[in-house]
């Protein structure tokens, strides 16, 4: 494979329509055409872009106990989420396809009766060139969305490099983040929804400890972005914003905080905070082994007769059918 010496890359830091999949997909189509429109030739968006991250909201369940209205919310988030493969995932791929850009993105995806946290990279002729599920949602998320497997700890060799990455706080495994540097991640692409400070140490941390590029990618999310009868933002509501008051429609949830970072730790877009946009950087991917001439993590610097790691890349099913 021809190998590019650069690539331009979009972290699209906004929010999707949320409980709406095709509004939804209509924001991924017009942020992927304005910035292939300004030469990105890879585009990542956050983690549950289609279509919510719900914020502020267990579906009324408590230990112990399910409240109907929960159910209901539960179904329309459900609703509003995308299967692999499906019509609309096919509108995902034919907008990668069209703009000609690797894609980058975070979904909900249901299959069967469950729901997971995703990443999908899809090709620029439109191919999935991989799914990732998170393999373990963080706090309150496990009552919402299933665990991944290991068979998702992919690392896609492409035209501008080998590309891979975790989702939010997943970027906290260690044993994780060594699977992907052994499989030599160059674009390491990490959607999520933490817009904490040390959120962005962290980002610095794992480019420089992987000698990769990061893109850290995050919603800047209102709750105007969420339906007008939202459980936790409507009038009555136990819930309160952090001032202890009702929340109000311009209310931030999400910060942002999206920022690209070079394979020594230092940023090359620094982050954008309280406001919607597309972060660019060109990677000049020379760097990565310029960067690798002091510490490599599975090379120079790792010591197999110490430290192993073993990695299960079956498929996380429960039921095998054979045809004996």
């Amino acid at each position: 494979m021809a190998r590019a010496q650069s690539v331009k890359v979009a972290a699209v830091q906004a929010s999707p329509v949320s409980f709406d999949l095709h509004g939804s997909l209509q924001k991924v189509a017009q942020f992927t055409a304005e910035a292939a429109s300004q030469g990105a030739e890879l585009v990542a968006f956050p983690e549950a872009f289609l279509s919510a991250y719900p914020w502020r909201y267990a579906f009324d369940a408590t230990i112990g106990t399910r409240e109907p209205r929960g159910r209901q919310w539960y179904a329309k988030y459900y609703e509003s989420s995308l299967a692999v493969p499906s019509p609309e995932f096919d509108t995902l791929c034919g907008i990668a396809r069209e703009n000609k850009v690797i894609l980058s993105i975070g979904i909900i995806e249901k299959d069967g009766g469950t729901l997971y946290c995703c990443a999908l990279l899809i090709g620029k002729d439109g191919a999935l060139l991989s799914k990732h599920r998170k393999l373990i949602p963080t706090a309150a998320e496990r009552l919402v969305w299933g665990r991944g497997s290991g068979d998702g700890l992919e690392v896609v060799d492409t035209e501008y490099g080998k590309v891979g990455g975790l989702i939010c706080w997943e970027n906290y495994m260690p044993a994780a983040r060594l699977a992907l540097y052994q499989r030599g991640v160059q674009i390491y692409i990490a959607p999520n929804a933490d817009d904490l400070p040390a959120w962005v140490a962290s980002m610095q941390h794992i480019a420089k400890e992987g000698r990769c590029f990061v893109i850290s990618v995050n919603q800047f999310c209102k709750v105007s972005d969420f339906p007008a009868d939202y459980p936790p933002f409507t009038p009555g509501h136990h819930d309160r914003n952090p001032e202890g008051l009702p929340w109000a429609k311009d209310d931030i949830l999400n910060h942002g905080r999206s920022c690209i970072v070079g394979p020594l730790g230092e940023f090359i877009v620094e982050p954008l905070v309280d406001k919607e946009g597309i972060l660019y950087a060109t990677l000049n991917l020379t760097e990565l082994a310029e960067s690798r001439m002091d510490f490599d993590p599975v090379g120079s610097y790792s010591r197999p007769d110490i430290f192993q790691l073993s990695v299960n890349t079956k498929p996380g099913v429960n039921v095998a059918f054979s045809d004996e």
